[in-house]
């Protein structure tokens, strides 16, 4: 398959103007990941938005403290790195307390997001977020990008991925928004059921038909 570039598809707008941010989303074992690095060959940055949240959770002082007040000195290992696994299972069943721990968290990558945009040249950037209806996120963002599949096929991709039982994935689903109420809220939606040349052509088709 000829490979597409954008420089080829359009011109682009002056790249001192503002770009248009793209929100891009998926549950867990949609593919999401794989349409970024798909958008990322095409030319266009994306911003990780769980994989910096990792990273701002331990570089940044002011959230260790807070997240410590909130979740007790556990939060950390003894190297006083984040203690995902602990964090996970103790706001898991806890809503109000999940809650709380984003409201610590979303804020400063926010802010870190902000930050990004300020580089970036290209007039498409793509923002990757698990919450990005869930936070209303979309509405900060020129169009949204939902990847979804059907959910025996994200289970066993979440299992053979993880090691994980399928009662396990069923639980971490069910936590997360209903895929029939994030399909109405997209504007563009990524069926990934069969295969990966399947899942970049729809990927390429939707970022060169965004306007």
């Amino acid at each position: 398959m000829e490979e597409l570039h954008p420089e080829t598809q359009k011109a682009e707008p002056d790249p001192l103007s503002t770009p248009k941010i793209i929100g891009l989303t998926g549950g867990i074992g949609s593919g999401k990941t794989t349409v970024a690095k798909f958008i990322e060959d095409c030319g266009f940055p994306v911003y990780y938005s769980d994989d910096r949240a990792k990273d701002i959770v331990n570089d940044s002082d002011d959230l260790k403290v807070k997240i410590k007040e909130l979740l007790g000195e556990e939060a950390y290992d003894k190297n006083g790195l984040y203690d995902r696994k602990y964090v996970a299972e103790k706001v898991f069943n806890n809503k109000d307390l999940l809650h709380e721990l984003n409201e610590i968290i979303h804020p400063a990558v926010r802010i870190d997001f902000e930050d990004w945009t300020k580089k970036q040249t290209k007039y498409l950037i793509f923002k990757e977020t698990a919450l990005l209806f869930e936070l209303k996120l979309n509405k900060q963002c020129y169009k949204s990008i939902l990847v979804t599949a059907e959910d025996n096929i994200r289970a066993k991709r979440v299992m053979d991925r993880d090691g994980k039982t399928y009662r396990e994935v069923e639980a971490i689903m069910e936590k997360q928004m209903p895929e029939k109420d994030k399909i109405k809220l997209a504007d563009c939606i990524i069926h990934n059921n069969t295969n990966l040349e399947d899942l970049r052509e729809q990927t390429e088709k939707i970022i060169f038909d965004i306007e």
